[in-house]
């Protein structure tokens, strides 16, 4: 059985009733988000060649959005907590699709790094405001489903990314090259829904008008019941629970995941187009396909994380997978077929820990203390999304090879598998835990 079937009518009308009305829309904010940051990756399959960038200009450049990113997280995130995620998040939408648009004027490497590192400064605080906005609608036995399906939209936004990156890269609308468009196309739908960010969007459930008034009700009771609970096991002041021994790990986890995830997404449509010398349609296409298969890996991985109740090991499970089939890939390079569908989970499995990661904080923390962790994480972490892409293009350069680089990441995600198990959750997490398992046959 469910753990839904054992709610109320009006829970379970209020639980679907909220998922309808925000999840798709937060989805499609992220597909947006995600497109942007990474649309870099595939712009690079013209842009280092008519720019002229080495390996190590574009890694740097790629990479750099993170430093931007790591210096205004944890402000945005305590931003969403304490005032309004709807006007904060459709600041952060507006901002980066100006950024995202003004990218497609680079001509040095200097105007390059600039430009990232500002997307970095405008999109900081988006990811964690958003899942701390999710503990403002949805229970924790319902937190990682919710998270699956808006984190979803990193694999779909390649998925929709890679061919719509590919046809623009042919186009030369009034001579202007393909990578310029690129930018100027993806940059315009953050700025349009920014706009619309602020007539959608509802802070808290009793702003929810949309809701019956028995359902808004219900939500706040239900998430006032959660936030008492964790304050009668621990009650941490933000400082102390950025300290703490659980966020510090939670911290690592991330960070080293990140150096994988972002090292795989920045370089993989390169390492495809080298390897097969295919033309840049048919390699974004390819491209795709690790998306497709995270895609379902994702969503199920969450499901079946919130049915068992269990985080640590649907958080290191995938990462260990990847890190096998990365090390196959890297061995069987020779063997092109084989090393592309090893390389294929191993996209998967980048995305595939990330709704289990994410219901972690918020089972340990509640309110500033939660919103500033999960700024702090999300921060640190990705200044991997620094280091990934930067060692990759670096040691390419150095060594004429991206097998060191691809080393480096399998390092990094065994690393962050490891970090995952030593996590103790708090007594509060088990009270969570067997109360849904309870509902099970």
């Amino acid at each position: 059985m469910a753990a839904t079937a054992v709610l109320p009518d009006v829970g379970r009308r209020a639980t679907r009733r909220i998922a309808r009305r925000l999840l798709p829309f937060l989805f499609v904010l992220y597909v947006i988000a995600f497109l942007d940051r990474v649309n870099v990756g595939y712009a690079g399959l013209e842009m280092s060649r008519d720019l002229n960038f080495s390996d190590s200009i574009f890694g740097l450049g790629a990479g750099i959005f993170s430093i931007g990113y790591f210096l205004f997280e944890i402000p945005g995130a305590l931003i969403v907590e304490r005032w309004s995620a709807r006007k904060w998040i459709a600041r952060i939408l507006l901002t980066w699709g100006l950024v995202t648009i003004l990218m497609a004027a680079v001509h040095t490497p200097h105007q390059f790094y600039l430009a990232r590192f500002l997307l970095g400064v405008a999109e900081a605080g988006f990811f964690p405001g958003i899942v701390v906005y999710l503990t403002h609608w949805f229970r924790y036995e319902d937190r990682a489903k919710a998270g699956a399906i808006f984190m979803a939209a990193i694999p779909m936004s390649s998925i929709i990314g890679s061919p719509l990156a590919g046809w623009i890269l042919s186009r030369h609308w009034a001579s202007i090259a393909g990578w310029r468009w690129l930018f100027v196309v993806e940059g315009i739908p953050a700025v349009l829904f920014g706009i619309l960010t602020l007539i959608y969007l509802t802070d808290w459930p009793p702003q929810a008008h949309w809701l019956a008034a028995e359902e808004r009700a219900w939500i706040d009771a239900e998430l006032k019941r959660e936030k008492a609970e964790k304050s009668r096991h621990r009650t941490w002041t933000i400082w102390q629970a950025m300290r703490s021994r659980a966020v510090i790990l939670l911290t690592l986890i991330y960070f080293f995941a990140v150096i994988g995830i972002y090292g795989f997404v920045i370089w993989f449509p390169t390492i495809v187009q080298r390897a097969t010398n295919l033309p840049n349609m048919a390699v974004t296409l390819l491209s795709a396909l690790p998306y497709v298969a995270g895609l379902v890996a994702m969503v199920l991985n969450g499901w079946h994380s919130d049915r068992t109740g269990e985080r640590r090991w649907h958080t290191a499970f995938p990462l260990f997978l990847g890190a096998g089939c990365l090390l196959v890939a890297i061995y069987s390079s020779a063997h092109l077929p084989l090393a592309f569908v090893c390389m294929v989970i191993v996209g998967a499995c980048t995305t595939a820990f990330m709704p289990s990661f994410w219901a972690l904080p918020t089972a340990i923390l509640a309110e500033s203390a939660a919103a500033a962790s999960i700024g702090l994480i999300n921060s640190v972490a990705n200044l991997g999304g620094f280091l990934g892409p930067f060692f990759i293009g670096y040691l390419r350069t150095k060594t004429n090879s991206f097998s060191p680089g691809l080393v480096l990441l399998l390092i990094c995600m065994i690393a962050s598998g490891l970090l995952a198990l030593l996590l103790r959750l708090p007594q509060v997490h088990s009270t969570q835990t067997s109360r849904l398992r309870a509902t099970e046959p």
